[in-house]
């Protein structure tokens, strides 16, 4: 596999590493898992999300245990599986699993807020950033229950931490991936700041 560094040769297998990326990424584990259950288009109620938190307010907690390591394991896989042919493919990878979770093709290009997805291709990528996205998370979800608080604090400290230990690359994909997480969340920061965000366990 040609080294990333030299982009000419290597950018065909850039491009194959984003685009299974964003494949995998892409596969609508929330929407799917609610049809199959028999409880219809899951986009219908809450906040309208596909991921594991709108899941939870059909009052399925095992559905929403289990879209949430789906989504968080397609975001893993991504990263392991381009990773055998070099850090920065698995980078890449991570990085197009996340944007097919956000704009999945089979959705008309709608779909999660990527918090779980996040999660896994932090695992895959830096566990360290996970240890400290799993802490913060649990802390300000506990404090608050909210969570897409927890979620917004835990994407502006994983960065900041992963410089910190002089993971340069992780680092910098966390940044573009926490940018794009607050992007996805504008709705809900309107709604925290007006009190009328949903609490976590709240039913839609």
């Amino acid at each position: 596999m040609p080294d990333p560094a030299d982009w000419q040769t290597a950018l065909p297998y850039l491009l194959a590493a984003l685009g299974a990326g964003y494949l995998l990424g892409s596969i609508p584990f929330g929407f799917l898992i609610t049809r199959l259950a028999g409880l219809g288009d899951v986009r219908k109620i809450g906040s309208g999300n596909i991921g594991a938190t709108n899941v939870l307010r059909t009052g399925r907690k095992g559905l929403a245990a289990l879209t949430l390591l789906l989504d968080a394991l397609k975001g893993t896989a991504a990263v392991l599986l381009a990773a055998l042919y070099g850090s920065d493919y698995g980078l890449v990878a991570g990085f197009g699993a996340f944007i097919g979770h956000l704009f999945p093709v089979w959705l008309g290009f709608k779909g999660g807020k990527g918090v779980a997805t996040y999660l896994g291709i932090l695992i895959a990528a830096a566990w360290q950033g996970a240890l400290v996205f799993a802490a913060v998370w649990l802390t300000v979800a506990y404090a608050t229950r909210y969570s897409s608080l927890a979620a917004l604090v835990a994407a502006v400290c994983v960065p900041l931490a992963l410089y910190l230990l002089g993971l340069t690359g992780p680092a910098q994909l966390f940044t573009v991936l926490s940018l794009l997480v607050f992007l996805r969340h504008r709705a809900n920061i309107v709604r925290l700041i007006q009190g009328r965000e949903s609490r976590i366990g709240a039913k839609g």
